[in-house]
């Protein structure tokens, strides 16, 4: 009898306590966005280069963005000479006007297509190679690949973010 109870009563502990968990954290998920709209108004300040520079974000902003990650992940070989030196892995997410997520998604084998080149030649001339993750380096990137964007999508695009990137050498 116990051999049967004991399953059963933690099964039912264990959804009790992931249900209690879920209703928690939900509640403090709107504490987040109250915080948020405190934010002051966005800000750039000129530091020497190759410094960062800080940015503060102003919320107000963000309102009216909807940032659609695209759905596959970038890979661009990095060649020298004659063989392959390194792989650089980016993933892109576009920051675009709310409800423009079915456009981006419709347009985004070209768009696909044309950061594909744009990276593959940033790769021929150096780009990635060195310390290619640092903001002298990834702020044209990003500012051609924007350009790219609006181009295909419009001018709804405000920007387009590398999320995520990484190089790993052969």
């Amino acid at each position: 009898m116990l051999r049967i109870l004991l399953p059963v009563i933690l099964a039912l502990v264990g959804i009790g306590a992931g249900v209690g968990a879920g209703i928690f954290l939900s509640g403090g998920a709107e504490e987040h966005t109250e915080v948020a709209a405190d934010c002051p108004a966005p800000t750039v300040i000129e530091v020497p280069e190759g410094e960062a520079p800080e940015v503060r974000v102003d919320a107000a902003e963000l309102v009216d963005r909807e940032f659609v990650k695209l759905n596959n992940q970038f890979v661009v070989p990095v060649v020298t000479e004659t063989r392959v030196a390194a792989l650089v892995v980016l993933s892109i997410t576009i920051e675009t006007q709310i409800g423009k997520s079915e456009v981006i998604y419709a347009r985004e084998p070209k768009l696909r297509d044309l950061f594909l080149q744009t990276l593959f030649d940033q790769a021929s001339l150096g780009r990635f190679s060195g310390e290619f993750a640092n903001a002298a380096n990834l702020r044209p990137l990003r500012d051609e690949l924007t350009v790219i964007a609006r181009r295909v999508l419009g001018p709804e695009v405000s920007d387009v973010l590398i999320t995520d990137i990484s190089r790993q050498d052969a």
